[in-house]
């Protein structure tokens, strides 16, 4: 009986401390959002250089680069030759996921 209540009490606290806090790939994934990379979309399309806003934001959704390749929605746009560049430009490495 004794154990049954450590293996309760051990799963009690367990269920509280990520309600509490909760863990870094929920809190990525609330940030990851590519509408964000809107004023990107004139240099990947484009031959214009990328803004300063537009890599600034690339470059906080740098971790975000390989949810958005494992989508096949989005996987075309970041894999393009236009996203390549403007990745280059802004100096941030799309990553091999």
């Amino acid at each position: 009986m004794k154990k049954i209540s450590a293996v309760a009490l051990c799963a009690v606290i367990a269920v509280s401390v990520l309600l509490l806090e909760p863990p870094q790939l929920m809190v990525q994934a609330a940030n990851c959002n590519p509408q964000e990379l809107s004023p990107c979309l004139g240099a990947v399309t484009s031959n214009t250089p990328p803004s300063n806003d537009c890599c600034q934001t690339l470059r906080g959704q740098k971790t975000c680069l390989c949810g958005y390749l494992k989508n096949p929605n989005l996987r075309q746009y970041v894999n393009s030759p236009g996203a390549k560049t403007v990745a280059t430009k802004c100096q941030v490495a799309i990553p091999n996921c």
